[in-house]
């Protein structure tokens, strides 16, 4: 094996890390379980270049060997010390309630946006399963109590999809904010049960900010939507469970909301 073909699967595999990295945190709850299966992800391909398929697109290989490790693990999600906050502890409680399974598909196919049949294929299983699968998670999820939205988002257009998505899914929208100071004023106000921010805001303010100051003062989950992903998932630092890279779909918004409020697990500080 040449250094070239080495040196080429190595940088695959790093272009993809970010987003295997989110989705291990969206499906375990948790962002050191997250980042603790990515890690044996990696191992198990340094020790043994033939569990990954080559032959595959990147991402779906990659996605393949973390199902693989994930599956054999027993398909564990965050225990409940993992987390603090009476949300974590009642996240727990509603996971034994929803399939392993129906939440990797759903996962899959509308955070990480696979078709049917790549889902199926990580997932090793028929693609009429891996249809199967996807419906009844998002049947699950819908049963989910309806929520009020904060959205932070200085781009109108941007902000009205993000109003019409969370309407259609039976939500209701609290506020729209444009700006840090208005975002926390809005939460502070409306106390909202879900949060959907944005990051580099219209006055140059940062949605972080507005993250952070409105977690200090209560509990929501929250869901990044940012043209910038790579200023969140660095490695270096507590980061979000949620987030969503611009330009979205409406599916992957409709996931996100679902397992956030599903889960019910806030940010850490990022």
């Amino acid at each position: 094996m040449s250094d070239s073909t080495s040196g080429d699967l190595s940088d695959a595999i790093a272009r993809q890390l970010p987003y295997l990295r989110r989705f291990g945190r969206a499906l375990t709850g948790s962002q050191s379980a997250g980042d603790g299966y990515a890690a044996a992800t990696l191992e198990a391909i340094l020790a043994d270049r033939s569990v990954i398929d080559e032959s595959a697109e990147p991402k779906e290989a990659l996605f393949r060997v973390f199902h693989a490790i994930w599956s054999s693990s027993g398909a564990k999600v965050a225990e409940p010390g993992d987390s603090e906050g009476p949300l974590a502890a009642r996240a727990q409680e509603q996971l034994k309630a929803l399939a392993p399974a129906a939440r990797v598909a759903v996962l899959l196919g509308s955070l990480e946006a696979f078709d049917t049949a790549a889902v199926a294929r990580i997932m090793r299983i028929p693609e009429d399963e891996a249809e199967g699968l996807i419906a009844a998670g998002w049947a699950e999820m819908d049963r989910q109590l309806a929520a009020r939205v904060l959205i932070i988002e200085d781009e109108p257009v941007i902000a009205m999809d993000l109003e019409s998505i969370v309407e259609t899914l039976g939500h209701s929208v609290a506020a729209v904010s444009d700006t840090r100071e208005r975002a926390v004023e809005a939460a502070m106000a409306e106390k909202p049960n879900l949060v959907l921010a944005d990051i580099q805001l219209a006055d140059g303010s940062s949605g972080i900010d507005a993250v952070n100051e409105i977690l200090a003062a209560f509990e929501a989950p929250v869901i990044f939507i940012t043209a910038y992903p790579e200023r969140l998932l660095t490695g270096e630092r507590p980061e979000p469970a949620y987030l969503i890279t611009k330009p979205f779909k409406e599916e992957q918004v409709r996931a996100a909301i679902g397992q956030a409020l599903f889960f019910g697990s806030v940010v850490d500080d990022v």
